[in-house]
């Protein structure tokens, strides 16, 4: 039987992305997609470098497939070439637009690699943890990655190399402040995050899935079930 929902759910999500594509994310990413709400606490899904709101697809269909609305998904679009702190900022204003939208008081921020410099910017240093109630990392880039090494001419790689002074400025402290609940995925198959084990949080639930590479978490759909469960929780 989970055999057949895990496949059931494949199949959506590649129909999701045939049919909707570009313009899909585009109403998610402006948040002004007029549809109705399940009730749930929105989600907010950020994505990486070189990413864009297409990179949840799958995710989306895992999470419609568990109950959610159309009106509970939105999908934030940034610069990734840009400082991740002004990235923060405008995860800080579109947090607000949802929160306006929906009628919610807070939300649950779902990352990805370089997503979650953002989010944990967000949170810890733009006064966004009230407004968060469960932040879930796949593949986080939380203490910085030496892949960042290949795109230095971008300032957010700057940022992403591990010892530089965003990184020390980040994590300095608790690195799972308040009460949101923090949770992360993290693989040694990864290939990206170098070392893998720069996702892990302090404080956080930290699942280490024992093989996946960085783009395929965003299609692996028994890690984002997991994930749907934990913002469930």
């Amino acid at each position: 039987m989970q055999r057949l929902r895990t496949l059931l759910l494949a199949v959506l999500s590649a129909l999701a992305f045939a049919v909707f594509g570009m313009s899909g994310a585009a109403d998610a990413a402006s948040g002004t997609a007029d549809v109705a709400t399940s009730g749930r606490t929105p989600v907010i899904f950020v994505h990486g470098f070189t990413g864009n709101a297409t990179n949840w697809a799958t995710a989306e269909a895992v999470f419609r497939a568990d109950g959610y609305a159309d009106g509970d998904l939105f999908a934030y679009q940034y610069n990734w070439t840009q400082s991740n702190a002004i990235s923060a900022d405008g995860l800080a204003a579109y947090v607000r637009q949802v929160l306006a939208t929906t009628g919610a008081h807070q939300v649950d921020i779902v990352n990805h690699s370089m997503g979650g410099l953002v989010s944990d910017w967000y949170v810890k240093k733009l006064g966004g943890q009230p407004y968060v109630r469960h932040l879930a990392s796949i593949a986080g880039a939380n203490h910085g990655t030496t892949a960042a090494g290949s795109c230095l001419v971008n300032l957010s790689c700057v940022e992403m190399f591990p010892g530089s002074a965003f990184l020390a400025t980040l994590n300095a402290g608790d690195e799972t402040p308040g009460d949101t609940r923090y949770a992360t995925w993290y693989s040694p198959c990864d290939g990206i995050i170098v070392p893998y084990t720069s996702t892990p949080l302090a404080g956080a639930d930290n699942h280490l899935v024992p093989c996946q590479t960085h783009l395929g978490f965003l299609t692996d759909v028994p890690t984002l079930q997991a994930v749907e469960r934990f913002l469930s929780s």
